[in-house]
Parts: structure tokens; C-alpha cells; sequence
């Protein structure tokens, strides 16, 4: 398994993001303040609500921006069985039902899937709670993820 092909394809769905965002705000800036938003009346509150809308898609195009920096500037490194799972480790790991589920873990962008053949993989932060729970542990443990009530456990397969 290639980490760095891996890396490439998470910096090009976040350049992409970035684009789709990018335009997103543009297309909410031009709405907000085209002349036939203005306000007719206080009840009157389609070029406020665009505004909004022109600010949040602003803040989304920050935060990918920022995200997408955070992988561009992320070190890949070979595995450690020293120091346990750390930024940039490829974990595979098996649930109670024999499941099966690899994950790329990075600084941010979590929620991000992506396919190296027919492998499918899950990127994830540290600060998500398996994330949390990954770091630092070693093939061959098990960790058990509480969400809510429900606990699942998973052994760590491999890593690279």
C-alpha cells in the first residue's frame, strides 16, 4: 500500500473542495449584494439571509484552506513500533464481527474517503474519538471505541 499515492489523492480532493468552495462564496457574495437584494422593507430579508450565507461559505473556504496546507506541509513516516500509531499511519483493524476497516490518519479532513484499488479508506484526525484512541497503540492491541452507549472494540490488524 502506497502512503504517498494516498497523500497525493487527499491534497487533490481538497484542492478540489477548495474550487468548489471557492466558487460556492463568490456565487453567495454576487447574490448578497446584487441590486436586487436590497432590502424593500424591514420584513424584507432575502439579501441578509444571502449574506449570511456569503459568510459561512467564506469561513468553508478558510478552513479548507487551512486544511489543505496542514497535508502539504504532513511528513509521511514509516511505521515505529516504538512509538505506537502516529500521524501518517495506515492502520488496518477488525471489529467483533470480523469486519474490517483501514484508515489514514492525518491532521484534519476527516470524513474524507478514498480508494487505492479496491481498498477502501477512511481518512481521520487524532482529535476524532478513534483517532484518539489509535494514537499511540500498536498492531496487535485492541481499543474500544465508546460512542454514546454503544462500545465497539476493534484489534489493530497492521500498520504502516
Amino acid at each position: 500500500m502506497n502512503k504517498a499515492l494516498l497523500h497525493q489523492q487527499v491534497i487533490a480532493q481538497l484542492t478540489a473542495n477548495l474550487r468548489n468552495a471557492q466558487q460556492a462564496a463568490l456565487t453567495a457574495y454576487e447574490t448578497a449584494t446584487h441590486e436586487e437584494n436590497i432590502a424593500e422593507n424591514k420584513y424584507d430579508t432575502l439579501g441578509l439571509e444571502a449574506s449570511y450565507l456569503a459568510a459561512g461559505q467564506a469561513r468553508r473556504v478558510e478552513e479548507i484552506r487551512q486544511t489543505l496546507a496542514m497535508w502539504e506541509q504532513l511528513r509521511l513516516r514509516p511505521y515505529d513500533a516504538q512509538q505506537g500509531i502516529q500521524l501518517s499511519a495506515l492502520v488496518w483493524l477488525c471489529d467483533a464481527q470480523g469486519a474490517e476497516t483501514c484508515v489514514f490518519i492525518g491532521p484534519d479532513g476527516a470524513g474524507l474517503k478514498l480508494n487505492l484499488g479496491a481498498q477502501q479508506i477512511q481518512v481521520i484526525s487524532p482529535r476524532a474519538p478513534l483517532g484518539q484512541r489509535l494514537i499511540g497503540s500498536r498492531a496487535g492491541d485492541e481499543i474500544e471505541l465508546r460512542l454514546g452507549s454503544t462500545a465497539t472494540t476493534f484489534e489493530i490488524l497492521r500498520v504502516l
